[in-house]
């Protein structure tokens, strides 16, 4: 039998063994974690939804019409006019014809890429893409090839040289380690040009960016029969779940051929009813977005005179490269110890000495609470120096 023992025992050594820490409140910027409070600057609740009254009171309403479980599948007897709503809902938000609802993003962009690309068909990734997106490419079963990232003119070079078959690009908008965005305008040209789906992963870009946060596509004013949004209900939407939006025959096929879909029991009806409520909010809480903006000008200035290197981004994912593994854990454990949670990412998720703090800003902190972290973070540098 294999010892694991040893292995766990390397990643230790390594500082790459991951733990947990339990969450005993609600989400938002201040948590208590394992009876002590801390400031927060983890969650990816970036418009602070996720303990909204009028979407908690959504899913409430809900859960006294459905009940808990949805019990079946979508395909067998999951799918309740909660779903139907929200996915109309959805495909009315993005602006695009159809969605279709999927328990979480990882489950949508592994049943996505299978349903559209098998053997013998072409699957490129942008090389930062989520491990959801690599994954469901290797699974699919098609050749899978990656072009560096957001290098348009690598793409339009390994699409040239594509053979027969399907072909597909897929990447993130937002990519969630290093915060920056996919030049989807020229994607979605090189796309068209070479006769290739685009499968957008806007995670990390939905609610927070374009018109009433309609997602990147629409902040890059992209639609197009053969471009798709997979987008998340559990980050800016503050829920849980994900949907994909495209074309109406495009999404009918997804549902016939996306195994993630059609072998998992429906998400709850109330998480549903409650995302249903979400988009509203979204819509209609202009402010969440500026004050974001405000917040994210207000750290980069505050942080720009650091050594370490601040990653060029505008959206609330602001990396913060260190390093060295163990310079980047004992960094956030300095930081916890002054009462402010920032997770270090560390490889595998993110590259070689490249492990960082990955600050997460929310439409619910504060000027002062910013402040705050930028004073620990000038502090703890002059300390390291």
């Amino acid at each position: 039998m294999h010892d694991f023992h040893q292995q766990l025992d390397e990643l230790a050594r390594q500082s790459l063994l991951r733990t947990r820490r339990t969450v005993s409140s609600a989400q938002g910027p201040l948590l208590t974690v394992e009876a002590r409070p801390y400031l927060s600057f983890c969650s990816n609740d970036y418009l602070g939804l996720a303990n909204h009254p009028a979407i908690t009171a959504a899913a409430v309403t809900a859960l006294g019409q459905y009940g808990m479980g949805a019990a079946a599948s979508a395909l067998i007897s999951g799918h309740s006019a909660a779903h139907e709503t929200l996915e109309r809902a959805l495909a009315e938000f993005t602006g695009l014809p159809a969605a279709l609802g999927f328990g979480s993003g990882y489950m949508a962009n592994m049943g996505v890429i299978g349903a559209l690309v098998g053997a013998g068909d072409t699957v490129v990734v942008d090389r930062l893409s989520h491990a959801s997106l690599i994954d469901g490419a290797r699974l699919s079963g098609a050749s899978l090839k990656v072009f560096p990232h957001n290098d348009t003119q690598r793409l339009d070079h390994v699409l040239a040289r594509c053979g027969s078959g399907r072909k597909l690009v897929v990447t993130d908008a937002v990519f969630s380690m290093d915060g920056d965005q996919a030049p989807l305008s020229e994607l979605a040209e090189i796309c068209a040009r070479h006769g290739a789906w685009l499968l957008v992963d806007d995670a990390h870009g939905f609610g927070v960016l374009g018109p009433q946060g309609r997602g990147s596509l629409a902040h890059a004013g992209v639609r197009a029969p053969h471009v798709l949004c997979m987008g998340t209900l559990g980050k800016a939407a503050g829920v849980a779940g994900a949907f994909v939006a495209g074309e109406r025959d495009l999404l009918a096929w997804i549902m016939q051929r996306a195994r993630t879909y059609m072998f998992s029991t429906a998400h709850p009806p109330a998480l549903a009813a409650a995302a249903t409520a979400s988009l509203a909010v979204i819509a209609a809480d202009e402010w969440r977005r500026t004050h974001l903006r405000a917040l994210v000008a207000q750290l980069r200035k505050g942080l720009a005179g650091l050594s370490w290197q601040l990653l060029p981004s505008q959206t609330p994912i602001q990396p913060l490269i260190i390093g060295d593994n163990a310079r980047a854990r004992a960094l956030m454990q300095q930081l916890r110890e002054q009462g402010i949670w920032v997770p270090a990412i560390c490889p595998p998720t993110v590259p070689r000495m490249t492990a960082r703090l990955r600050i997460s800003l929310s439409a619910l902190h504060t000027q002062e609470q910013v402040a705050q972290l930028i004073e620990a973070l000038v502090q703890a540098e002059q300390v390291a120096a």
